[in-house]
């Protein structure tokens, strides 16, 4: 096995195809509404990568749309995705969530978040939910540098990030962490720290996304001022398979690069043929007689 990747985890796990529900829960982002920044990072568009969802219905009608078309035997995620889903009152976050576990075959609430939005009490609130379904949080860390993240305006420091994982370790939480390759002024080293900080915070599972550039976003002016170049897929490929590399064998690879809606993406044109990204990572794997962990060290995960 070339990596531990998410589907065959959940085959593995529940037997049967799990398919994801992606949902828009209405929430917005702490720097978008002034609470420690505005205008959100720089590379995320106007519906915080929530394009494709229809954020005029309501979770639950979302949920249905998503199970319309299913058949008995399929089995759903039910995954709050773009924005900060955490980020309200615990009375309000378990209204939303209850929204959206309506069917039996339901099996797991994932739920996409800030590490500053996490707290013992909103992490209390989700582990509550263990007696009906799995969960997991995922997280958008990107980058374990701080001179980056202020560059991105991701607006915490990474020390948040690893309380953060500290909190969702204490409710027996599992974690996906984020993390963003190309991204501004970023290069191996950043990329290595990076690596050593998600092995530090051990992780249920991964996200390796590409940088794109999508219209309407900072670094889409970026971009066109001449400040920003795009990674090549070469690069990427390498960068990726480094990350797999080094990080633990246990940890589960939820995905290996970004998605961005045809119609906003400016660059780089390669972001467009995903499947052919991922067959390159795998070619490269094959072709080094390698595989996710191969340079991976206990010492790594321990501060």
């Amino acid at each position: 096995m070339l990596y531990n990747n998410l589907s065959g985890y959940l085959r593995e796990k529940y037997g049967r195809r799990v398919r994801k529900i992606c949902i828009d829960g209405g929430f917005s982002c702490p720097n978008r509404d002034g609470r420690c920044g505005t205008g959100g990072c720089i590379y995320c568009s106007e519906r915080g990568s929530g394009e494709h969802i229809d954020a005029s219905l309501g979770i639950r009608d979302q949920v249905v749309r998503g199970l319309f078309s299913a058949s008995d035997s399929d089995l759903f995620i039910a995954y709050f995705q773009n924005f900060t889903n955490t980020y309200a009152d615990v009375a309000t976050l378990r209204a939303r969530y209850d929204s959206a576990l309506i069917d039996r075959r339901i099996v797991c609430l994932a739920i996409g978040t800030r590490p500053d939005c996490i707290t013992d009490e909103i992490a209390a609130l989700i582990a509550s939910y263990r007696d009906r379904v799995d969960v997991w949080v995922e997280l958008g860390l990107q980058t374990a540098s701080d001179r980056t993240a202020e560059l991105i305006n991701r607006g915490y420091r990474t020390e948040v990030y690893l309380e953060a994982m500290r909190i969702l370790h204490k409710y027996n939480i599992p974690a996906v962490t984020h993390l963003m390759i190309g991204l501004p002024g970023e290069g191996d080293e950043e990329l290595a720290e990076t690596v050593r900080t998600v092995n530090l915070a051990r992780p249920f599972g991964i996200k390796i996304h590409s940088v794109y550039v999508a219209e309407g976003t900072k670094l889409a002016e970026m971009y066109r001022r001449g400040e920003y170049e795009p990674i090549d897929r070469e690069s990427y490929i390498n960068r990726a398979v480094y990350v797999l590399r080094n990080i633990s064998p246990d940890t589960v690879v939820h995905r290996l690069t970004g998605d961005c809606p045809p119609e906003l993406l400016i660059a780089p044109l390669w972001n467009k043929d995903k499947n052919s990204v991922i067959e390159g990572i795998n070619a490269l794997l094959r072709e080094s007689r390698t595989a996710q962990g191969a340079d991976f060290s206990e010492n790594s995960s321990q501060s």
